[in-house]
Formats: C-alpha cells, structure tokens, sequence
C-alpha cells in the first residue's frame, strides 16, 4: 500500500478533516448571528453552533484517544 492509500485509509485524517469543517460551520454560524436581526433566528443560529461545537469535541476526544470509549481495548 502506498503513503496516499494509507493515509486515506486512516480514520485520524478523515476527522480531522471532517473537525476542521465543523470549526468552519461554527464560525459561519456566529459571524451570522451578528448580521441579522430577528431574535428566533439568531437562537437558531447560535443554538446550531453549540450542538456542532459538542461534536467538534467529541472528534477531539476521539483524535486524542482520551475517553475510554476511544480508547484501543
């Protein structure tokens, strides 16, 4: 199996990339609870950004092998 194979084939590269996105979605979410008015929205808006920082952590615990249940048994 080549470097590339084998790195796709790795979960850690998936997360990361998949974490690295959900940051994104984060900071989009935020910078538009700013930029608009209605108060429902802006809930919705930052609501979201709250449940997708909870996965974000989540891809962290994994990555860092530091929940038990991430852990290698």
């Amino acid at each position: 199996m080549n470097e590339t194979a084998a790195v796709e084939r790795n979960p850690k590269h998936h997360t990361i990339q998949a974490r690295e996105r959900m940051e994104e979605l984060i900071r989009h979410l935020r910078e538009d609870v700013e930029r608009i008015d209605e108060p429902q929205a802006k809930a919705l808006f930052e609501t979201s950004a709250e449940v997708v920082g909870g996965l974000v952590k989540a891809f962290e615990h994994y990555e860092a092998k530091n929940e038990s249940a991430w852990k290698d048994h």
